[in-house]
C-alpha cells in the first residue's frame, strides 16, 4: 500500500466548531486556534468563570465566538448546547472532546464514584457529544469528529487506571464508529498533544504562578491546535479511523506549509499503528482513503 496525496490547504470559511473542555489546557488552545482560523467557535466548560477568563479581551479577527457552560456527563445539556449553536449559526462542522480530570490515585483508593466520574466524564462525554451531533452532521452531509488522546491511550500507567480505560475506550470507540459513520461522511479520530503541555489539573492561576522554569517547557497548547484545525479541514472520508500526533503535525505545517505532502510518518510518532488501522478500516468499510 504506498501512502500518497496532498492534503488541502485548510478550508475553514464558514465552519463551525464545539470544544468541550475548553477552560484551560489544550482543549482552550484548541478553541482559541480554531478561532484565530476564522471558525465560528462555542467554547464550553463545565467551569464557566475560569472559560470566561482565559477569553477575555480576546480578539475574534471577524469570527465569532461563543462560551457556554457545559456538563459533558448531562446528555441533555450536551443537546441543548448544540441546539444553540445550530439556531445561531445553522451548522456544526467539528466537535472536538477535551474535557477531562485525570486523578493520579490507586486502584485500592479508587472508590467507585471516582471511578465512575473518570470513565463518564473521559468515555461518558465523547458518547453524549457524539450522540448531540451525530444527526446535524448526517443531515449537512458531513463532519469531523475528535478526542484528544494521550500516552495513556495505548500505554498503561500505575495510578491512572479509570483515566488509561477512559483513553483506551475513545480509540475503540474512534475504530468502530468510523466504520459506520462511512454512509455519513463523518470523520471519528483521536489527536494526541505529542509534545509536553500544562498538567490538566493545573488551573489557570496556578499555570501564571507556575515558575518560568516550569512553565517554559510547556508548549502553547494554541500551537498545538493548528494540528485540529489541519484535521478539520480536511475531506471527513479521508482520514478517519485514525489516530494523530498533534506535535508531529505542526512540525510539518512548520516545514513544508498547510499543503504538506500526505506521509503517516508527518502526522503521527507510530506510523505502523496508522498503517494497520488504514488497511483493517479499508477491509471493513470496503473503501480505501
Amino acid at each position: 500500500m504506498v501512502f500518497t496525496g496532498t492534503p488541502a490547504i485548510p478550508r475553514t470559511e464558514g465552519k463551525v466548531a464545539l470544544v468541550t473542555g475548553a477552560g484551560r489546557g489544550l482543549g482552550c488552545g484548541i478553541a482559541k486556534a480554531f478561532v484565530g482560523a476564522g471558525v465560528k467557535v462555542c467554547a464550553t466548560d463545565v467551569d464557566q468563570a475560569e472559560m470566561e477568563a482565559s477569553f477575555r479581551g480576546m480578539a475574534t479577527s471577524g469570527t465569532q465566538l461563543l462560551n457556554l457552560p457545559l456538563d459533558v456527563t448531562e446528555p441533555e445539556m450536551f443537546d441543548n448546547v448544540v441546539h444553540r449553536v445550530v439556531d445561531e449559526w445553522g451548522r456544526l462542522d467539528v466537535l472536538v472532546h477535551a474535557a477531562v480530570i485525570m486523578p493520579v490515585i490507586g486502584f485500592e483508593e479508587t472508590s467507585h464514584a471516582a471511578w465512575w466520574n473518570e470513565v463518564t466524564i473521559n468515555l461518558g462525554g465523547l458518547f453524549n457529544g457524539t450522540k448531540a451531533v451525530w444527526e446535524v452532521m448526517k443531515a449537512q452531509g458531513g463532519g469531523h469528529i475528535m478526542s484528544v488522546a494521550s500516552l495513556s491511550s495505548f500505554h498503561g500507567f500505575a495510578n491512572e487506571v479509570a483515566y488509561c480505560v477512559g483513553k483506551h475506550g475513545q480509540e475503540g470507540f474512534a475504530k468502530s464508529l468510523s466504520i459506520e459513520a462511512v454512509p455519513h461522511n463523518i470523520a471519528i479520530n483521536t489527536v494526541g498533544p505529542g509534545k509536553r503541555i500544562k498538567p490538566s489539573g493545573v488551573t489557570v492561576a496556578e499555570a501564571e504562578q507556575a515558575p518560568e522554569e516550569v512553565k517554559s517547557t510547556w508548549t502553547d497548547p494554541v500551537e498545538l491546535g493548528q494540528a485540529y484545525v489541519w484535521l478539520g479541514s480536511q475531506p471527513p472520508n479521508r482520514f478517519t479511523g485514525l489516530r494523530f500526533n498533534a506535535g508531529k503535525i505542526v512540525d510539518t505545517i512548520a516545514t513544508e506549509g498547510w499543503d504538506f505532502d500526505f506521509a503517516p510518518e508527518k502526522v503521527t510518532s507510530d506510523p505502523g499503528d496508522m498503517k494497520a488501522r488504514w488497511e483493517w478500516y479499508e477491509r471493513q468499510s470496503g473503501r480505501g482513503y
